[in-house]
């Protein structure tokens, strides 16, 4: 067991959560985070939920992953590297490419030059891949077998067509568990960060025989996480709009799909990673299993707030987004023992009693559509 642990994005909402396990079982934490005002809002130090719930107890350095000086600090005496801090959100990569490519690559770029060229003590390094990488999940055609459909166009969306398509195939297409051995194909600049992010750490680690692990996150929820952030996390914008008396619109039909999965359960197969061996060089998908499609999400969601919010299905759509994504829990079940312990229903519930007990903030959710239509990416 490592003593020494380096979470980067140690003060987000994994991060965090990560922190209080670790510490319970006897590991010495160090976080470096930048306390994004995105995720943490205004004057984070002092009014950030999630960096006060770890504030005193872990070693904490306030920086950015693009400063050598801030890596070296953070590095030294370290047994093993948690690397999570990242930019995120689909839709934002779509236009502020450089900034999601300077934090997400070339931080991590810069945590492996390190790695490779100062003394230090690292004998593991975790990194936070995404679903996102996949693009589009897996699927049957009847004509063609087990297919990987590219992206959806403009052509079909404006159309209010949102099935994906395979090919010449005119009947609809099965969906499947996606698989870690499944196609590689992103379709956001946020999916392309985290694929390189992942192909780096699993490359050069095993190059300098430091041991790597790789867990593409479904989408993560719970308590804790950000209700400010409008652009990312589902969950946190419906819920902010409903405890806003704002209607929500569902993009395309209602029908498109996630996999939720608790957040208890994210730090547990992360911890599994970083005490097992069989984890070593693997990556696997974390989640649930199981499909959620949105408009059951806002379903839940209003009654669990006896809201009145109406709840309307526009037909709007983002250029980037997936239809359809959730995992296959095979690898990571037979090698590391994950099994998910929360069901969508009952970490939902969980999410919303906690969200009850915060402050309403301010919607914010309207600003990030208008920044997307503007570029052509909202329609």
């Amino acid at each position: 067991m490592s003593a020494n642990v380096l979470i980067t994005g140690g003060a987000g909402f994994i991060g965090s959560n990560l922190c209080h396990s670790l510490i319970a079982k006897g590991y010495k934490v160090t976080v470096l985070d930048c306390l994004s005002s995105q995720i943490h809002g205004d004057d984070p130090e002092n009014n950030s939920y999630l960096f006060l719930s770890i504030k005193g107890k872990v070693k904490f350095i306030r920086g950015c992953v693009t400063s050598r000086n801030t890596w070296l600090e953070a590095i030294e005496g370290q047994d093993a590297i948690i690397h999570l801090a990242a930019e995120t959100g689909t839709g934002q990569s779509m236009y502020e490419i450089q900034r999601y490519s300077d934090v997400n690559i070339g931080g991590t770029a810069l945590m492996l030059d390190l790695l490779a060229n100062t003394k230090h003590n690292v004998k593991k390094v975790i990194v936070a891949s995404s679903r996102s990488i996949y693009g589009e999940g897996k699927y049957l055609s009847e004509k063609y077998g087990i297919v990987y459909p590219e992206h959806r166009t403009d052509f079909f969306l404006e159309k209010g067509d949102f099935d994906v398509k395979y090919n010449d195939e005119d009947k609809q297409l099965q969906l499947l568990a996606t698989d870690e051995g499944s196609k590689i194909h992103p379709s956001s600049v946020y999916g392309i960060t985290k694929q390189t992010q992942e192909q780096m750490v699993m490359t050069v680690c095993a190059s300098m025989g430091i041991a790597s692990v790789a867990y593409r996150y479904q989408n993560v929820y719970g308590p804790g996480q950000s209700l400010s952030n409008p652009y990312t996390g589902i969950l946190s914008i419906f819920s902010t709009l409903i405890l806003n008396n704002k209607e929500i619109n569902i993009f395309e039909d209602g029908k498109e799909s996630r996999d939720f999965v608790y957040i208890t359960d994210v730090v547990d197969a992360t911890i599994m990673g970083l005490e097992k061996n069989s984890a070593d060089g693997q990556v696997f998908n974390v989640g649930t299993g199981t499909p959620t499609d949105v408009l059951k999400v806002a379903t839940l969601l209003i009654k669990n707030y006896q809201s009145n919010s109406n709840v309307t299905i526009t037909g709007n759509y983002r250029l980037g987004d997936i239809r359809h994504n959730y995992a296959d829990l095979t690898k990571i079940s037979n090698l590391l023992g994950y099994i998910p312990k929360y069901d969508f229903e009952t970490g939902i519930k969980l999410f919303t009693d906690w969200v009850l007990t915060q402050k309403v903030q301010p919607t914010k959710y309207e600003h990030s559509l208008q920044e997307m239509k503007a570029k052509g990416l909202f329609k």
